[in-house]
């Protein structure tokens, strides 16, 4: 599935949508796991998983877009595991906010759960009001995504949910960075003087069967 809110890629500086798959029927859990890419369109891509809850400025949601064989694509994904008739859920949503300055911008949120549908979506509301409170921020517009496997008897299964983003990462790119929020950014201190041990001198090393020398080290 995927979210059908958004404008044309065209009109937007750094397009990207929501996305979700299952696999059910996995030899393995990596075997899982790349059905579930084939599913999300992602399959023919080269991908970065991105850390970090804020999108490049200029994001905006748009419909799903054929990706060219070989593409570099950042990709916020979560994924969730289930074995043997076990279920589980992912999901991922964005959110449009505005800072106290005014300034526009927008974030990322993504869960994993064992839990059911209802329930997980519920967490990753939860979780990106979270994110926005923490950073001050206003929220203008959002969508979620979350989707729920079944793993197949004696199989393993995956259920995924991403936020792709195919123009982040390319040269000539239409993204930037914004200002900087001193409020959210630990200041830098002086550091604190070295301090510098003054000690004796040490006393000459003697060699193996010479004779002691006289010399008188007292201050």
């Amino acid at each position: 599935m995927y979210s059908s809110k958004g404008e044309h890629s065209a009109s937007v500086a750094c397009p990207g949508w929501l996305m979700t798959a299952v696999a059910p029927w996995g030899e393995n859990a990596e075997d899982a796991y790349d059905q579930g890419l084939v599913e999300l369109g992602l399959g023919d891509s080269r991908l970065i998983e991105m850390k970090g809850a804020m999108l490049p400025l200029g994001f905006g949601a748009t419909a799903p877009q054929a990706l060219p064989m070989g593409s570099l694509v950042e990709c916020h994904i979560a994924t969730a595991y289930s074995w043997n008739g076990s279920s589980a859920c992912a999901g991922v949503a964005w959110a449009a906010c505005v800072t106290p300055e005014g300034d526009e911008c927008a974030i990322v949120a993504t869960v994993s759960t064992e839990l059911d549908y209802e329930e997980t979506t519920l967490i990753l509301r939860r979780h990106l009001q979270r994110k926005l409170a923490s950073r001050d921020l206003e929220v203008i517009s959002f969508d979620v995504a979350v989707d729920e496997v079944t793993a197949a008897a004696d199989h393993h299964g995956v259920a995924m949910a991403a936020l792709i983003l195919p123009n982040s990462l390319s040269l000539g790119a239409r993204t930037g960075t914004g200002p900087v929020r001193g409020a959210l950014t630990r200041q830098a201190t002086e550091a604190p003087p070295k301090r510098v041990d003054v000690k004796a001198p040490a006393a000459p090393a003697l060699r193996p069967g010479s004779r002691k020398s006289n010399t008188d080290f007292s201050l």
